[in-house]
C-alpha cells in the first residue's frame, strides 16, 4: 500500500484522537472533604434575621491547593477562626497521605426567618462556605458525612433540634463581578444546615389553650337562658376583647412580617365565630323584646344549643385545617 494511501486512511483516526485528547486530559478539580461539628447555637434573632454559632470544621485533601482559605457566604460577624487545640494550624499528614486541618469558628450568620407557620414553624439554619480564590473547575468541597454532628448536650430553650445535614452544590453567581480576566462565576458551595422546630406543647398550651377557654366562654352565651340578656351579651363582647389582647401579646414578640402567620388566621377564625355568637344573642334578644319571636322559646333554646355545638366544632375543625 502506498504511503499516501496509508496517511489518508489514518487521517480520520488522527482527527478523532485530536478531538478526544483535550477532554480526556482535562484536569479534574481537587476534591476536599469537609466535616462540621456544632458546639453551640444561640441568640436566634428574628428581628435582625441572624443567629450565633460555634463549631469545629475540618478539611481533608490531597493536592497542591490550600482549601482552608474559605469565606462564609452568609457571615455577618466572624469573631474568630482559630486552629483547634489539637493542632497548631499547620497541615498534618494522615497515614494515607491525606492533608488534614481543623479549626474552631465562632460567628454570627444571616438567616431569613419565614414565620408564615408560626407557632408551628420549622427553620433550617444554614452556614455556607466557599473558596473565593479557586472556582469550581479547580476546587470542589464534598461532605465528610461520617463526621457531621451536633453536640449531644446542646439544648435550645424554646426549640427542638431535628438534626443536621451537610450538602455540596455549585453556586453560579451569573456574573464575573466586572473582571472577566480574573473573576469566575461558578464556585463550590458547602452548606451546613441545622433543622429546628418549635415544640408542639408551645402551640397547644401557651398559644391555643387560652384561646380555647375564650371560645368556650363566648359560645357559652348561647346556653344561658334568654332572661339573662345582659350576661349573654357581655360574654361574647368580653371574649372578643380578650382575644384581641391575646393576639397582641404574641404579635409584639414577632418582627413586622407584612403577612399573616398561622396564629393570626386562627384568631381571625375566632373573631368570626364570636361575632356570629354576638349576632345571635342580639337577634334573640330583639325577638323577645318585640314579643314577635318567629320561634317558640323552647325551639329557640334548642336552636341556640345546636348553634353552640356547631360553632365549637367549626372552630376546632378550622384549627385542624389551618394547621395541617
Amino acid at each position: 500500500m502506498r504511503p499516501s494511501t496509508v496517511a489518508f486512511c489514518a487521517l480520520p483516526f488522527v482527527l478523532c484522537l485530536s478531538l478526544l485528547t483535550p477532554r480526556s486530559l482535562t484536569a479534574q478539580p481537587q476534591q476536599v472533604k469537609v466535616g462540621v461539628y456544632l458546639m453551640n447555637l444561640y441568640d436566634l434573632n428574628m428581628d435582625e434575621h441572624s443567629f450565633y454559632a460555634d463549631f469545629y470544621i475540618w478539611f481533608k485533601w490531597k493536592g497542591d491547593i490550600d482549601p482552608t482559605e474559605i469565606e462564609f457566604v452568609n457571615s455577618i460577624e466572624k469573631w474568630s477562626m482559630a486552629s483547634a487545640p489539637s493542632g497548631d494550624g499547620a497541615d498534618s499528614l494522615l497515614k494515607d497521605g491525606t492533608n488534614y486541618r481543623i479549626f474552631r469558628v465562632e460567628g454570627r450568620f444571616f438567616h431569613s426567618f419565614l414565620l408564615s407557620r408560626f407557632p408551628l414553624d420549622n427553620h433550617a439554619l444554614d452556614i455556607q462556605l466557599e473558596n473565593p480564590e479557586h472556582d469550581a473547575e479547580s476546587l470542589v468541597y464534598v461532605p465528610d458525612t461520617a463526621g457531621v454532628d451536633i453536640r449531644t448536650t446542646l439544648q435550645l430553650v424554646g426549640w427542638e433540634t431535628q438534626g443536621c445535614t451537610l450538602d455540596s452544590k455549585i453556586h453560579d453567581y451569573r456574573t464575573n463581578f466586572g473582571n472577566p480576566e480574573e473573576n469566575a462565576q461558578r464556585y463550590s458551595n458547602l452548606t451546613f444546615s441545622i433543622a429546628l422546630s418549635r415544640p408542639l406543647n408551645y402551640f397547644l398550651l401557651k398559644m391555643l389553650l387560652p384561646l380555647i377557654v375564650v371560645m368556650f366562654v363566648s359560645i357559652g352565651a348561647l346556653i344561658l337562658h334568654h332572661s339573662h340578656i345582659d350576661t349573654r351579651s357581655s360574654l361574647p363582647i368580653g371574649g372578643l376583647l380578650t382575644a384581641v389582647f391575646l393576639q397582641q401579646s404574641y404579635s409584639s414578640a414577632l418582627p413586622d412580617t407584612g403577612y399573616m402567620v398561622l396564629m393570626d388566621k386562627i384568631y381571625l377564625l375566632a373573631y368570626l365565630i364570636i361575632s356570629l355568637v354576638l349576632l345571635q344573642v342580639i337577634r334573640s334578644g330583639n325577638w323577645l323584646v318585640a314579643g314577635r319571636q318567629r320561634l317558640s322559646e323552647t325551639r329557640l333554646i334548642r336552636l341556640e344549643r345546636r348553634l353552640a355545638v356547631l360553632y365549637l366544632l367549626a372552630f376546632f375543625v378550622g384549627v385542624l385545617v389551618l394547621s395541617a
